[in-house]
């Protein structure tokens, strides 16, 4: 994924030693780096986005999983979460094989545009199909998938209190040594430095943030982010800068966090309330930022509105 992971445990007597769980994780994530990433030639997902439109080919169980999980989270997102944008991500330059920093004309994105959407992909038994000539890119929720997946195989070697963060998706359950609960910082929406903007104490919650604070760039004195509207084929241009969701799923924290960042603080908040979600919002206002959260959200974590 071309980033880090840190993994911290509680130690117990029936728990392998560290460096028998190190080979456990690192095992996982080579698994899914050799079928899910973008940046590889000889991953199962580049093979599949090699194939022409009609196409079916057999893939591993992981890449089913996250494609039935994008087509819910599209369908509970109305369309803004879309595992299909690869070809509109490196038309803008930000992905896998985006070469340059420029402003696609109307005609490059339509064409971009007809190569995308969850409507031209299906699931028959162990294959998976596509109707049209369309790319994968499981970037949105790959590293949320990995951090599941390492908890799970943490718990059957008989890890019970974990924080475990891979790319900046984390998960944590159980109390340290010392019985205080794993408490984590969400970020504010800065690119000159790092500073906590709220500070959650986590207890069998996955976590996940996404924003346009840092990956994006400006062109003629106007920002494009990286976040991209499937509905348009163009970065978002609301006043949202980060948005973070609480999940018992780290995998649908991760999806969720990109898909209300798509649709900016009103629709995004108006989605989140609507379906309970555990969402805190980090919004532009002139010269500084402004904060809301979910009901849900305060339920676990307490109300209040910061400025």
């Amino acid at each position: 994924m071309g980033s880090t992971y840190t993994i911290k445990y509680v130690r117990s007597g029936d728990v392998p030693a560290k460096e028998v769980l190190h080979g456990e994780v690192e095992a996982i994530l080579a698994d899914l780096d050799k079928q899910l990433s973008t940046y590889r030639s000889d991953s199962d997902v580049e093979r599949f986005n090699a194939l022409p439109g009609g196409a079916c080919e057999p893939m591993p169980q992981a890449v089913r999983e996250l494609v039935a999980a994008g087509d819910q989270l599209s369908a509970d997102s109305d369309g803004a979460f879309d595992l299909t944008l690869e070809p509109l991500l490196n038309l803008w330059g930000f992905g896998p094989q985006g070469r340059s920093e420029r402003v696609p004309s109307e005609e490059e994105i339509a064409e971009a545009r007809a190569l995308t959407g969850h409507r031209h992909l299906r699931i028959e038994g162990d294959q998976l199909c596509k109707s049209v000539a369309l790319q994968l890119d499981f970037n949105s929720i790959a590293a949320g998938y990995a951090v599941d997946r390492v908890i799970d195989r943490l718990k059957e070697l008989g890890v019970r209190s974990y924080l475990v963060e891979i790319t900046g998706e984390l998960k944590a359950e159980g109390r340290k040594p010392d019985g205080s609960p794993w408490r984590v910082a969400i970020e504010a929406p800065r690119d000159d430095q790092r500073v906590a903007q709220k500070i959650i104490e986590l207890d069998g919650m996955g976590v996940s943030t996404s924003g346009d604070y840092r990956n994006y760039f400006e062109l003629e004195g106007r920002r494009y982010s990286h976040t991209l509207n499937p509905l348009s084929g163009r970065p978002i241009e609301h006043h949202l800068a980060a948005v973070t969701v609480i999940d018992r799923s780290t995998l649908r924290a991760d999806g969720l966090s990109t898909a209300l960042m798509v649709l900016g603080p009103e629709q995004g908040l108006a989605l989140a309330e609507r379906n309970a979600i555990a969402a805190f919002f980090v919004v532009r206002e002139g010269q500084g930022f402004a904060t809301t959260s979910t009901k849900a959200f305060d339920e676990l974590f307490g109300a209040g509105v910061e400025q």
